[in-house]
């Protein structure tokens, strides 16, 4: 028995090891039998240092990865390779990867330091569903969500890693954007040797299904005092027009198809409530806000709509595994309902995102497991961590890490060496390496050749 293990385990090597180092790699994955479906992607040539080679993919993955024997599904990764002895760059999606497949689609570290890009995309997102790739009768509704999960999630992309790291023998590096930077995090505390340098971005840690840290910051931090005020006058002022203005809602949700799970006026105390949110975190500017004293209904409207519009809070939408998720272990935001007291319809907005998100009518109970686990593995890791944030953007109030530094440890050489923070000043939920301001900028960018050691 143990020698025709060792013959088996011979031949895999010397398999690995006669292909030609020139071959492109469908050949070189040829050898792994947990990968299908490869299909060559177009590569535009517009861009700086543009790929060699690009494709399409999919990996088998257990369905649950702490028990195999309940089947498997097809997790849908782009492949790009720019040298096979680069650094390689995974990018730890927390939603669906299509805009992957574009010619021209680079992520920015990739593009910083011409590496290789995997692009993998989360589990329960468009062509990555466990159970619906094999049964067209399941819905959202009844899809089973037990594996929607931070711990299923990471072992995903080791399991992409521990596969691809025969091919690219460089260093790795994970990044992610918004519920990709918490992927980034979650990945990276429950696999640190994978990787030699992270890069979450915008990346929240919530301690609850409505943290309530998000209030007070946009109550109190977010912007200057006037531009609070601008925003707080144009809620007011758009409660108070509720029945010129709702019939447009009306309107639009027909136009629309959209449907919701509470009234049309629920809809709208919902949408005026979101509105600060959505504004910091795209980083709009109150020079744009119509002014409650002289803006037409229409333009009020049409305003609202392109911040934080009806279509949020309809039903069947892409972003349902988020929303059940959220439920379950990443937590959100609540809302501050006391300024408006006397012109909503709802008495409060407790438990909102179980009542109008999850596509059931069961509830998910919140488990604060994750958040405790993070906090303790940021707490002690030595893995090499670069956090970017922008300073107003909604999501910085529940950064996991602090934002001071301590500059007396820092002048003594002392502290944590390998964790970086860089907050973009004004900045918002765009905010990235690229945007944060030179000195800043060249200081990360510094730091990663040197993680790299390029």
């Amino acid at each position: 028995m143990k020698n025709r293990i060792f013959r088996s385990l011979a031949i895999a090597v010397l398999l690995f090891a006669v292909i030609p180092a020139f071959a492109q790699l469908p050949e070189k994955l040829a050898q792994f039998g947990n990968i299908s479906g490869i299909k060559k992607l177009e590569v535009s040539q517009r861009m700086e240092n543009p790929f060699k080679e690009k494709y399409v993919m999919f990996f088998e993955q257990p369905i649950d990865h702490s028990n195999p024997a309940k089947g498997t599904f097809k997790q849908r990764v782009v492949v790009a390779v720019a040298d096979y002895n680069a650094p390689t760059v995974i990018i730890t999606e927390g939603y669906g990867g299509a805009y992957g497949l574009n010619p021209r689609y680079r992520e920015e570290v990739s593009k910083l330091f011409n590496t290789n890009m995997v692009l993998v995309e989360h589990r329960y997102f468009l062509e990555s569903v466990p159970f619906m790739q094999d049964d067209t009768t399941i819905t959202p509704e009844t899809l089973n969500w037990d594996y929607m999960t931070a711990k299923n999630e990471a072992a995903d992309l080791h399991n992409v890693n521990q596969t691809l790291r025969k091919v690219f023998t460089g260093k790795w590096i994970a990044t992610g954007i918004s519920k990709g930077g918490q992927t980034t995090m979650f990945y990276t505390a429950y696999y640190p040797e994978d990787l030699d340098v992270s890069v979450p971005y915008v990346g929240p840690l919530c301690k609850g299904v409505e943290d309530g840290r998000h209030e007070p910051f946009l109550a109190e931090y977010a912007g200057t005092p006037e531009d609070r005020e601008i925003l707080k006058a144009f809620q007011v002022e758009f409660l108070k027009r509720r029945e010129t203005i709702r019939p447009m809602f009306e309107k639009l949700s027909a136009e629309k198809n959209y449907t919701y799970k509470i009234s049309m006026d629920a809809v709208y105390d919902y949408c005026v409530l979101e509105f600060p949110f959505a504004f910091w975190q795209w980083g709009m500017k109150t020079s744009t806000v119509p002014d409650p004293k002289t803006a037409t209904d229409e333009q009020m409207f049409n305003y609202l709509v392109r911040t934080s519009g009806p279509d949020y809070f309809a039903e069947g939408g892409d972003s349902a595994p988020f929303f059940v998720q959220a439920a379950k272990e990443l937590g959100y935001y609540g809302y501050d309902t006391k300024p408006f007291k006397g012109l909503l319809t709802i008495k409060d907005a407790e438990g909102y995102l179980n009542k109008l998100f999850v596509p059931q009518s069961q509830t998910f109970k919140f488990d604060k497991y994750l958040y405790k686990k993070i906090k303790k593995f940021l707490a002690k890791t030595d893995s090499k961590m670069m956090f970017i944030y922008g300073q107003f953007d909604p999501w910085s109030a529940v950064m996991p890490v602090a934002p001071v530094k301590n500059e007396e440890l820092k002048k003594k050489g002392k502290g944590r060496q390998t964790m970086k923070l860089y907050i973009e000043p004004n900045g918002s939920h765009r905010a990235r390496i690229s945007t944060l301001p030179e000195p800043m900028k060249q200081e990360a960018i510094a730091t990663l050749k040197e993680w790299l050691e390029l």
